[in-house]
């Protein structure tokens, strides 16, 4: 009873299961913060183990976390002997994620000796681990760190998996009409994220399994707001209307950003003051994100287009892939870490831009919060994660979408069509290339031009939109509270 009692005085705690993309780990981490250092929470990561080295992710998390906020690292899972060769990486970390559930197991029960544990928060592929919560009586919660129209196509997908079975559609982009998403803007199935198109592969099976088992969670948590997505987050409300079945509570607690601060480098420091000297919204920041990279006739083209444009840039440059492809996903095998990404410009192209005041070149990284929330910012080119997106819309910066890998296809969709405030260029149809021409165009549209002064429009309305949202009445900050609530008001179990 004394133990009881003593629990009961203790903060709630929470314990965060996620995958390793930084991508997922930057929105739990603030998430995180915001319960400790707000809501008066105790919170606890626990890291699965995935028998490689996440040196990125374990840096990202020991320097921006607050030491209230506890990391642990599981030891390594049995040897996944039993992969299909042919898995891609994808299969590997979700695969590895349920073999780590019995070590979730022993750290969960080590927690409850000393902790007033109430919830488990996984990430959308982290199902696996409900049962073990249940053994603890936790409240189970999947975390979202995409936009609602993605969570709208998971939740959907078992549905369009036996309406594609049904037509003999192995395929997704074998579907010649675009595809409907409850509460959504059609789009085909060629901008499905790459591991969901094909139905027949092993990762996209594995969500299938996992999107089955949503309803298992007591709540799903969004890194959206209601304002931008109204559609998605309505049809949500309509219990199997959308022949997905009975769905758990959403929540919209939107946008949450990194707040990391500058790291006060020279060439962070240099950016600012390059910034601090440029006229108000003249400035277009061009950045593909953590894992983004071109071709080197793609950056070829980007490097002379932006030179053609005349307007000022800050450019985030990284070394071309090696497998000539016009976008590729970041991996050891495509590029040479030890490449000086400037010796792949143009020749005279630095000495050109520098001498003309017109742009600064970063080497492949820049303090994107920053910058984006700088006066000078006019533009974004983006390859539009999730992350940057949100960033962009909360400093009303308008974008130019170029997309890469994963769901930014589909991220573009939205931002040219619904939120309409991203131009997106044309490639050329005889190399698959965007042109400088294109390029220089749209550059100069976005910052100046007649053609882009509805996209700046609709960029700045975004912006009062997603401070209305996280204001203290506002609809995200009403949405934590009742989360907070449910979890404050729960009652553990001492085993």
């Amino acid at each position: 009873m004394e133990t009881t009692i003593k629990q009961q005085q203790q903060k709630p705690h929470i314990v965060i299961f996620p995958s390793p993309a930084m991508g997922h780990l930057i929105p739990l981490s603030e998430f995180a913060k915001r319960l400790v250092l707000t809501h008066n929470f105790s919170v606890t990561f626990i890291i699965p183990n995935f028998g490689f080295p996440i040196k990125s992710q374990k840096s990202f998390l020991d320097s921006s976390m607050p030491k209230t906020i506890q990391v642990l690292y599981l030891p390594p899972p049995p040897p996944l002997a039993d992969v299909p060769s042919d898995a891609d990486p994808s299969f590997f970390v979700i695969t590895a994620m349920t073999r780590a559930v019995p070590a979730l197991r022993d750290s969960l029960k080590l927690l409850t000796e000393s902790t007033r544990l109430v919830a488990l928060i996984v990430d959308v592929v982290g199902t696996d681990s409900f049962e073990v919560a249940r053994e603890f009586n936790l409240l189970r919660y999947i975390f979202v760190p995409l936009c609602a129209m993605s969570l709208s196509l998971l939740l959907h997908l078992p549905k369009l998996d036996e309406g594609a079975q049904a037509h003999g559609y192995s395929d997704y982009k074998d579907i010649p009409d675009p595809i409907k998403i409850p509460g959504c803007i059609p789009i085909r199935g060629t901008q499905f994220v790459d591991m969901l198109q094909n139905r027949n592969t092993h990762t996209y099976k594995l969500f299938i399994y996992h999107t089955k088992r949503y309803n298992l969670a007591d709540g799903i948590i969004v890194n959206s707001f209601l304002e931008l997505e109204s559609g998605a987050f309505n049809a949500f409300a309509d219990d199997g209307e959308d022949g997905s079945g009975k769905k758990p509570p959403i929540y919209p607690i939107g946008p949450l950003l990194q707040t990391r601060p500058i790291s006060g480098n020279d060439d962070d420091v240099e950016c600012l003051r390059w910034l601090d000297e440029q006229p108000r919204g003249s400035v277009l920041f061009a950045s593909f994100g953590s894992s983004g990279t071109l071709s080197q006739e793609q950056l070829t083209e980007l490097a002379l287009g932006l030179e053609m444009s005349e307007q000022r840039f800050i450019w985030v440059v990284r070394s071309p892939a090696k497998d000539g492809a016009s976008g590729v996903h970041y991996n050891a095998q495509s590029i040479n870490k030890d490449d000086d990404p400037f010796d792949f410009l143009p020749k005279g192209f630095m000495e050109r831009t520098r001498r003309g005041g017109l742009g600064l070149l970063v080497r492949s990284w820049a303090p994107q919060i920053q910058i984006l929330s700088h006066g000078s910012t006019g533009g974004f080119l983006s390859h539009c994660g999730w992350n940057s997106i949100l960033e962009s819309l909360v400093n009303g910066v308008p974008l130019i979408a170029w997309p890469l890998f994963g769901e930014q296809e589909m991220h573009t969709e939205m931002l040219t069509k619904q939120f309409k405030i991203a131009f997106r260029p044309n490639k050329n149809e005889e190399d698959g290339l965007v042109g400088r021409e294109e390029i220089a165009k749209l550059v100069r549209d976005l910052i100046l031009g007649e053609g882009g002064k509805p996209l700046r429009q609709k960029a700045r309305e975004l912006k009062e939109a997603a401070a209305t949202a996280t204001s203290a009445h506002g609809s995200s900050a009403r949405s934590l509270v009742q989360v907070i609530q449910i979890w404050k008001n729960h009652e553990t179990v001492m085993l």
